[in-house]
């Protein structure tokens, strides 16, 4: 699996900031969106594996709900 680069988690921040499951990952979501329009910001090495990590679990969520279990 490749690493995202930071304008592919920009891009998905706002999707994870709408989808989240607690408080915290959607103030965190909106906070870096909005640091994300200042000249020359980067994200903290910290910054940038929690945004990696957030929207991993944003595409493997969506594949996770859909799966069916079967019991024989």
């Amino acid at each position: 699996m490749t690493e995202r680069t930071l304008d592919e988690l920009l891009y998905h921040m706002p999707t994870v900031q709408r989808h989240a499951s607690n408080e915290w990952v959607r103030g965190f979501a909106a906070s870096i969106v909005r640091q994300s329009r200042r000249r020359n910001w980067n994200p903290s090495d910290k910054q940038m594996g929690t945004m990696r990590r957030l929207v991993a679990e944003l595409f493997t969520a969506d594949k996770e709900e859909d799966e069916i279990i079967l019991v024989e």
